[in-house]
């Protein structure tokens, strides 16, 4: 296994009014904000000065996530997502979102493990 694997890789934070988030981690943390479009919409990676801390998706025009309320969603990294959710499935999680690419950032899946907490699965980009 690799030193990366079973950490927390990222964190993201899915909401429906990045403006006000952004307003405010921006006041309450000092964050600047980079944004960079995807397939889905723009996204929006908080930094302190250089570092990337985390980012923020708006999930508002996203049918399937139009009744969930803002929140964090961790990434924890593994060494083979598509064995890592086969793996929760075995142990009696769930799966959201089966794994897909994300160009120059990994591959990634949705889960839930058996208490059901959600959270992401990364294996990252060299």
């Amino acid at each position: 296994m690799s030193e990366m694997h079973g950490t927390v890789h990222w964190t993201e934070l899915n909401t429906h009014d990045v403006e006000k988030a952004k307003a405010y981690y921006e006041t309450v943390c000092g964050w600047s904000f980079d944004s960079m479009p995807m397939p889905e919409g723009m996204y929006h990676v908080g930094k302190i000065g250089d570092q990337m801390v985390a980012g923020i998706f708006d999930i508002s025009s996203m049918p399937e996530m139009a009744e969930l309320p803002s929140h964090w969603l961790t990434y924890l990294a593994v060494d083979d997502v598509d064995a890592a959710v086969a793996q929760t499935k075995a142990a009696g999680g769930q799966v959201y979102r089966e794994p897909w690419e994300v160009e120059g950032v990994g591959r990634i899946a949705i889960v839930a493990d058996p208490t059901g907490a959600g959270f992401g699965l990364m294996t990252p980009s060299d």
